[in-house]
């Protein structure tokens, strides 16, 4: 019976986290999209330097993998920038 009792318990505290989770989640992207709307939200600025950088790497031929070393990076933004030259 306390097993029982202990189960409905923790589905009922798993639901409530759940819940509290969902709705911030959505609080959060309200805010985003107004703050977006009013132009106040504009995400990380891009790195000018570190995208020259990569390019001039991209057009001698390195990997993706090496220019990421190269310039303390991740290959993510490496693509980002190859595919934005393309």
């Amino acid at each position: 019976m306390l097993s029982a009792i202990n189960d409905m318990l923790l589905d009922m505290l798993a639901a409530v986290a759940r819940k509290d989770y969902e709705d911030r989640r959505r609080r959060q992207a309200q805010g985003i999209a107004e703050a977006k709307a009013d132009g106040k939200y504009t995400g990380r600025p891009v790195d000018e330097t570190l995208h020259k950088k990569i390019s001039a790497l991209l057009k001698d031929g390195k990997s993706i993998r090496v220019i990421a070393d190269l310039l303390g990076c991740s290959p993510t933004t490496v693509q980002k920038v190859r595919k934005a030259t393309k």
